[in-house]
């Protein structure tokens, strides 16, 4: 589990997910913002597609 910015455990947002932080380079965030575009999902609709497929794979 994470830790929000009191300290404390991190609290489930949007129906039981979790929000994070994430600092990318900005070459991989336009990347990923294309990518998304033509997927038709939004950019953080991409990023959880693409670590869930990695999970996925990575549990094989």
């Amino acid at each position: 589990m994470g830790n929000d910015r009191s300290g404390g455990p991190a609290k489930a947002k949007d129906g039981g997910r979790k929000q994070i932080v994430l600092r990318l380079p900005e070459s991989l965030w336009a990347d990923i913002a294309k990518w998304a575009e033509d997927d038709f999902r939004s950019i953080n609709g991409q990023i959880e597609y693409l670590l869930t497929k990695s999970v996925r794979e990575r549990k094989k």
